[in-house]
């Protein structure tokens, strides 16, 4: 029966359509997509909508002065900066370091090391460093501390040749200059202060020096006495030679 109805009528036949699957060929750039037509362009441009712009700030035509003299200073800084000044005042020896990349070990053995010997490793930042040496005698060190640095203080300045040894063993610190009795100096001026001789020693070199220099200035003034006696000598014991053959 449904054959005869398939052959009568062609198109109540089922068929099942033929399918092709098409793949787009080229990449689709996100990042810089392909620019739509013209007429779709302008489209998009007029229906765009449009949002009220917010109303800025006044601190943002304010000026750098004016908003610095605004923030309050921090009190704490200020008893920071008191601290460094005692520091400085009370040391007889500063020296001045630049810190580079170091770990929290390492720094701490260097303290720890700097501490048996009487040297007391600091740092503090650059505006507080600022603050405490403003008017003062100490402002010449201020452009030392641009970087990331590290101070080391003593009241003792014969320190310096133990200071120098304990830090060559950390090539992190690199030494600046420093302050030693009130005079400041930059590294080879530290390094040929280091090397000189104590105290003790400098005193008996000077002692010694004055000591000697009378005792040349006598052998000096009896010189031509001492050779005119010696030149007498041997004139002298020439002629007895010369007398003991006759009379014999």
């Amino acid at each position: 029966m449904t054959t005869l109805i398939q052959r009568s009528l062609p198109l109540a036949k089922s068929s099942t359509p033929a399918l092709q699957f098409l793949r787009f060929r080229g990449k689709i750039n996100i990042q810089r997509p392909k620019a739509p037509h013209y007429e779709r362009a302008r489209v998009v441009a007029v229906t765009q909508p449009k949002h009220p712009e917010l109303p800025k700030a006044k601190s943002c035509f304010k000026t750098r002065a004016e908003r610095t003299q605004q923030q309050q200073e921090n009190p704490y800084n200020e008893i920071i900066a008191r601290e460094v000044r005692n520091w400085l005042d009370h040391s007889r020896l500063v020296a001045f370091f630049h810190l580079n990349s170091i770990t929290a070990d390492d720094i701490f053995r260097v303290r720890v090391q700097l501490h048996k010997q009487n040297l007391h490793l600091k740092s503090y930042g650059s505006k507080i460093i600022e603050q405490a040496v403003k008017n003062t005698r100490y402002e010449a060190i201020v452009p030392l501390f641009h970087s990331n640095h590290c101070i080391v203080f003593s009241p003792n300045p014969e320190k310096t040749a133990a200071l120098l040894r304990i830090v060559r063993r950390v090539p992190q610190m690199v030494l600046l200059g420093g302050i030693v009795e009130e005079t400041m100096l930059s590294r080879n001026e530290l390094v040929a202060y280091a090397q000189m001789p104590g105290l003790q020693a400098a005193q008996a070199q000077l002692v010694q020096t004055l000591s000697q220099a009378p005792g040349h200035l006598i052998q000096q003034l009896q010189a031509h006495q001492n050779s005119f006696v010696q030149v007498l000598d041997v004139h002298a014991k020439n002629q007895m030679n010369e007398e003991t053959p006759e009379s014999t």
